[in-house]
């Protein structure tokens, strides 16, 4: 069984990717990436529930993402590889937290894309509602399952474009909501639009503190995918500026897309004008008298979903193949095509989330509220390592047994301490509601399945070892 060199500087010769990605579009991926459906569609649901104080909640939970987003990057300076967010669990934490991590994030992954390809079956029903979702899930894993194994250059091209399309939707709604809470622009209804809305529709906390602290476990999953630059790493150019540049707008993301555009919403329209199921950005467009509004942001939906299972097929390769190198997969998924792709990791986790178009077909409304509940865990147990690794990594570095990064969190140990406090604060509150309760029981389930299938395969490995010595010692 291999295992990566602890203190190697990992490089493009070791792992044998290209460095394809350009700086510019890692810029654009780190930005794109926590940009996904839970922003432009999901916070109407979780408007109704917390009201304007959904603001602070996403404020607060954009400040702990930013500590697991410094920590990620204290790691990554020091040893810069793809793959590298169960390779430093393996490094800091042991062989078992390694397995773990890279296969629960893996499955996160698995599982959003297999509900983003029936979500984006779903949305383009709006324009061709004779079509079958599952034809159009299929459809859109076959395209971005081909663009992901022709080059990563395809890919990095393919997300630019899905990320600067949602970064433009965002800006645009800013940009012409602020222009209609000023009485001189002459845009939108001459009554309603105000900041006032903000406190004066029930005060802030208008539905109560706890509905507002119950919103934290939403709005968490709405940052999923933040992460993936850490993923880039391997096949970036010059990784150790451009990922300091792309995590260092982390604050800056998190104030625009997140806090910028509820605040916008928010005034523009009264938090009981918002309901689940249906988007807000939808509803102040069409407040506004935008032409169109729906099939606009329809199409930004769609592209959101698209934009995530184009990077879940991209991850998942990664992440095989890493637990590959490691001998915590089977060592054919090792293989990378002519093209420098992780060809066999691609086509497993393809093949996986063909289940979503399955499942699809028989009971899409109840199967995947199962399927999904492993990445509601899971994301959060694979944030709660990335931060466990950095604080071991940080105590080695005091002891003189590493090179330091010069990337340290803000506020030390404190900030990650209080971070991993945060984080189990938002597995409690699971236990306050039943779709909470179902992810908490499919959690439990799925770490099952993986300490089993870890004692199996080291069992394996090491009766495999054996059988290979003289007289099998």
């Amino acid at each position: 069984m291999t295992t990566t060199p602890k203190n190697a500087d990992a490089t493009v010769d070791d792992e044998g990717y290209q460095r394809g990605l350009t700086s510019r579009t890692v810029q654009m991926i780190a930005i794109g990436g926590a940009i996904g459906t839970g922003l432009f569609y999901g916070a109407g649901g979780a408007i109704e529930k917390a009201g304007p104080a959904l603001i602070l909640a996403y404020l607060v939970a954009g400040l702990a993402i930013f500590i697991v987003m410094r920590s990620l990057g204290d790691l990554l300076l020091y040893r810069p590889i793809s793959g590298g967010i169960s390779e430093y669990a393996d490094e800091f934490l042991g062989r078992y937290m390694g397995f773990t991590q890279g296969w629960t994030y893996w499955a996160v992954w698995v599982t959003t894309c297999m509900a983003e390809i029936t979500v984006a079956g779903k949305y383009i029903n709006y324009w061709w509602s004779s079509i079958p979702v599952w034809v159009t899930a299929l459809v859109a894993l076959v395209v971005l399952f081909t663009a992901n194994l022709i080059s990563v250059g395809l890919f990095g091209q393919a997300e630019f474009w899905f990320s600067a399309i949602k970064v433009t939707a965002i800006l645009g709604m800013i940009i012409i909501g602020i222009g209609v809470l000023l009485p001189i622009s002459g845009l939108g209804p001459d009554v309603g639009p105000s900041v006032t809305n903000l406190w004066n529709q029930g005060g802030f906390f208008a539905t109560g503190f706890t509905n507002a602290l119950l919103s934290l476990q939403i709005v968490m999953f709405a940052y999923v995918g933040v992460e993936l630059v850490g993923v880039t790493a391997g096949e970036a150019q010059n990784p150790r500026v451009t990922l300091r540049k792309a995590i260092n707008s982390v604050p800056f993301r998190i104030g625009i897309f997140y806090v910028g555009s509820l605040l916008v919403i928010l005034s523009v329209r009264s938090w009981k004008d918002f309901h689940e199921g249906a988007s807000p950005f939808v509803a102040v467009f069409q407040y506004i008298g935008i032409p169109g509004a729906a099939g606009i942001v329809n199409f930004i939906l769609l592209t959101a979903a698209l934009s995530s299972c184009n990077s879940g097929i991209y991850s998942t390769g990664r992440m095989v193949r890493s637990l590959s190198q490691r001998g915590d997969a089977p060592a054919a998924l090792e293989k990378l095509s002519g093209r420098k792709v992780p060809v066999a990791g691609i086509v497993l986790s393809a093949a996986v989330m063909v289940i979503g178009v399955i499942v699809n077909v028989i009971d899409p409304d109840h199967a995947f509220t199962y399927i999904t509940s492993v990445s509601t865990v899971g994301i959060v147990f694979v944030w709660g390592t990335i931060v466990l690794c950095q604080m071991v990594y940080r105590f080695r570095v005091a002891a003189g047994t590493l090179p330091d990064s010069g990337y340290r969190v803000p506020g030390g140990i404190v900030s990650s301490v209080v971070t991993l406090a945060f984080l189990g604060m938002v597995i409690v509150l699971l236990f306050f509601n039943h779709d909470g309760r179902v992810a908490l029981i499919v959690g439990v389930i799925w770490f099952a399945i993986v300490t089993a299938g870890y004692l199996a395969w080291t069992i394996g490995n090491r009766t495999r070892t054996r059988a290979k010595l003289p007289f099998g010692e």
